[in-house]
Formats: structure tokens, sequence, C-alpha cells
């Protein structure tokens, strides 16, 4: 008894954090989180800084005056941005939802021990991470053979799975859940069904939280499959239809016969190049920044988890 409790105390010795080593460590990570604002800070305030105070002084964070204009040509668009913004978070809502929930239970199964094949269904999915059919046969696939050509699926279902996630999720189940909490379970007449909808569901909200946040963000920030397979207005993503505002400024830039037109001058005047990058940074990225915190408390129970186990 005693030298179990020696061993406890050198254990509790080892890992405290003495409070100069805590005051330092606090101390970068505050600069740390300092350097990530600092950044998102700049961006907002020169999309809402003038064209003469951009062109005298230049990127500040003290402009000589503020201008909404680049806003204000971008709602110009009428209800095409509401439209965007809508069909986005519709698309990213159902794709996060559907893809963690297939992936989850591959990697359910891909945890038992008892299945026999689960070496060969890893491969299968490792397999993935380094060959792919290429864009060719999937556009004839999706195109051709799904008829999901301006579609809503053609959205949602691209990239539904992913390999590296799956692994990452077998990883946390694997680690996280006792076998023999599934054996309890199956002792008790609870079928595969039961066990994951009972037990690894509950028992994986950080390890779920996480690979909801990448896949989150991920589709929230796609715009190549609306760039190839949407021609229909409504189901234009918010980052398709941003992409071609800024391919339009960029060719009216570069395309001197239509920049000396009146209606390319125009354009060119009323629409601030820099101005229209940084808003369209900050329309994008506003909706993933107030979605972490809904996270972070999944973060946080899932290093306790962690910890604990340790």
């Amino acid at each position: 008894m005693k030298q179990k409790q020696i061993s406890d105390n050198s254990f509790a010795k080892i890992n405290r954090i003495r409070p100069w080593v805590n005051a330092v460590f606090s101390s970068v990570m505050s600069v740390i989180a300092v350097a990530t604002v600092i950044p998102v800070v700049l961006v907002f305030i020169v999309s809402i800084t003038s064209s003469k105070s951009l062109t005298l002084r230049g990127f500040s964070f003290f402009p000589l005056s503020t201008s909404f204009t680049a806003y204000q040509n971008l709602f110009k668009s009428g209800s095409q941005l509401v439209d965007s913004y809508l069909i986005t978070i519709a698309i990213t809502a159902v794709h996060t939802s559907v893809s963690v929930m297939i992936m989850t239970m591959y990697a359910y199964v891909l945890a038992q021990q008892r299945f026999a094949a689960r070496k060969f269904y890893t491969f299968v999915i490792f397999f993935t991470m380094l060959f792919s059919g290429g864009l060719v046969p999937s556009y004839i696939i999706n195109v051709n053979v799904l008829n999901l050509y301006d579609s809503f699926w053609i959205l949602v279902l691209t990239s539904m799975v992913s390999a590296f996630n799956i692994i990452v999720l077998r990883t946390f189940i694997s680690t996280t859940i006792p076998i023999e909490l599934f054996d309890a379970a199956q002792i008790d007449g609870a079928n595969d069904f039961t066990i994951f909808w009972h037990i690894v569901l509950p028992l994986s909200k950080a390890g779920l939280a996480t690979i909801s946040l990448f896949v989150l963000v991920g589709k929230w920030n796609e715009w190549f499959p609306g760039m190839l397979y949407i021609d229909n207005p409504k189901l234009i993503p918010l980052q398709t239809m941003l992409t071609r505002i800024q391919q339009k400024i960029d060719f009216i830039k570069n395309n001197s016969s239509i920049a000396s037109t009146p209606d390319g001058i125009a354009m060119l005047k009323n629409m601030p190049s820099e101005q229209t990058r940084m808003a369209i940074l900050v329309i994008t990225t506003v909706p993933i920044l107030f979605a972490y915190p809904f996270f972070q408390r999944y973060f946080i129970q899932g290093m306790t988890i962690g910890s604990v186990k340790g």
C-alpha cells in the first residue's frame, strides 16, 4: 500500500506543471492566438477600405476612409447571393450528416476484431488513397450513368467518403471503446445495429465532432463540382458563384478590348478587385468561424476521455 502511494506521488510529481512553465506555455499560446486573429481582422478592414486609401496606403489596419462598395457589388447580384447561401447550407448539412454516418458505420465494422474480412476492406479503402479513376470517368458516370447533371444530389454525393477519415474513426473507436463493452452487449443479446446506435455513437462524440468539422469545412469551401456540373442558377453554390465573380473581374482587367469599352470601364470602376477579394473571404469564412464553438466542447470532452484512459 505504501509502495503504491509512493508510486502515485511520483507519477503526480512528474506530471505536475510548474507555474513558470504554465505561464510560458500560456504566453506562447496567447501569441499564437493573436497571430491567428490578426490576418482575419486585416482581411475585414481591407474589404471595407476605399479604393483611394488602398492606393495611397496599401493594406493597413487604419485606412484613410472606408467604403462598403465591395459588399454592395456582391449583393447587387439580386437573389443569387441569397439562393447560393441557402443551397450551400442545405448541401453542407445533408452531405455532412450522411457522409459522417456512412464513414462511422464503415469504421465500426473495421474496428471489430471478430470481423474476418476487416483487413481486406481496410486495404480496399486504403487503396483509394493511392489511386483514383480520375476526372473523366467520374464525369461520365455522374452524367451518363447516374443522370445527376444539374441536380442537387450531384453536389451532395461528391466526395461523400474519405478513406483518411474512415481510418481515423476506426482508430478512435478501437482505442476509445473497450472490446469488453462490445462483448458484454452481445452477451445481453444486442445486435450490431443496437451496439452501433446505443454504444458507439454516444461514446464517439469527440471523434465524430472532429470528422464532422473536417467534412463541413471541406464541403463549405468546395467550388469545383458546381463549376463542372451545375447550370441552374438556383443550384449554384456560394463558392462557385464567388469564383465566377472573381473570374469575371480578372477577365475584364486582363482583356484590354473589353476594359476599354464604357461597360468595362464602369464595371472596373464599381468593382474594386482587392476589396472584392477580401469581401469574398469574409463572406465565405464567417459562417465557419461561428460553427467552430458548437464543436469545441466535444474536442474538450475527447481530451478528457484520453487523459482519463491514460
